[in-house]
């Protein structure tokens, strides 16, 4: 596969069309997987995804479709600084992760089971999912849209900025939970956000998409 030469970095891989199509439907399964497993143990999570599951709490709705109403706002920003590309697939994938939250809801039975099992599996599940989406030029929309922004305008990291955002999200899910399912879904929050502090990083991942290199014009 050809190699695209970047300057003082190392060559880069382009990623095929269907390359990026499968990561994204990949990104968009763990998700909503990893949602619906925080959801049976009556947990919350950090970001966008937490305020889903806080707000699932009290109303007869989908955490992941709650997700993609909460993503509206930040498509407008993602479109300004991301690049339109980028957004399609965000939105693409917004939509993706609510239509699989969906299926899950009416053919599948997750009990409630053990709240450690369901924050660790679960969080990392949430890690992984928005790792896949954002090695393929997408985002899980939401605070997501602002972490993968400040990194490539500012070198903030994308991890370490997710963790301050879900400390105030599970802030404000304190009012309303019980002390240990906070705790867990601390550790939920911490489970997601430390797959991207450690594995999004600039130069530890050489595989580029299409809609990457355009949105960084």
């Amino acid at each position: 596969m050809p190699k695209q030469p970047v300057a003082n970095g190392p060559a880069t891989t382009s990623h095929t069309s269907f390359e990026d199509a499968y990561a994204l439907c990949i990104g968009c399964i763990l998700i909503a997987v990893g949602l619906a497993m925080l959801r049976a143990a009556h947990l919350v999570t950090g970001g966008t995804a937490g305020l889903a599951l806080l707000i699932s709490r009290f109303v007869s709705v989908s955490p992941g479709v709650l997700f993609a109403i909460l993503n509206l706002p930040f498509f407008i920003l993602a479109a300004r600084v991301m690049g339109s590309w980028f957004t399609a697939r965000t939105i693409l994938v917004s939509l993706g992760i609510a239509g699989m939250s969906v299926v899950i809801d009416a053919t599948t039975r997750i009990a409630s089971g053990n709240p450690a099992v369901a924050a660790v599996a679960g969080g990392t599940l949430l890690g992984m999912g928005t790792l896949a989406l954002a090695r393929h030029g997408a985002g899980v929309g939401g605070v997501g849209v602002v972490t993968l922004w400040l990194q490539n305008a500012r070198g903030w990291n994308a991890g370490r900025t997710q963790i301050a955002i879900d400390a105030l999200v599970l802030a404000a899910a304190g009012i309303y939970l019980q002390p240990d399912r906070l705790l867990w879904s601390a550790v939920s929050a911490l489970m997601m956000a430390s797959v991207v502090y450690l594995w999004h990083r600039p130069g530890r991942y050489t595989g580029v998409s299409p809609t990457r290199r355009r949105s960084r014009r």
